[in-house]
């Protein structure tokens, strides 16, 4: 089961209480400032759950697999996820 934004609305709807239109707004909130700070270059850590931050990679030198031909692959920033020992250990019970 792949868990969405909608999902995660109904549960805020059916186990809380809130409002759909509210719990949606709730979870775009909330994903609107995970996404502004990592913009910013700040690190996002979510108690229990873990950490967003990202990274600079460097230019690089890559390989089309297909016609093996050399390509420059320009830097860029990727976003990394690192899992909080909590949820590790539940998830290793």
């Amino acid at each position: 089961m792949t868990v969405t934004k909608a999902t995660i609305s109904e549960v805020l709807n059916k186990d809380l209480g809130i409002p759909v239109k509210d719990s949606i707004n709730y979870v775009d909130e909330i994903l609107e400032i995970v996404k502004s700070t990592i913009e910013k270059g700040e690190s996002v850590k979510i108690s229990g759950f873990g950490t967003f931050s990202i990274i600079k990679k460097g230019k690089r030198i890559g390989r089309n697999p297909k016609t093996r031909e050399e390509i420059e692959i320009p830097p860029r920033k990727v976003v990394t996820y690192h899992v909080s020992q909590v949820l590790k250990k539940e998830l290793n019970k």
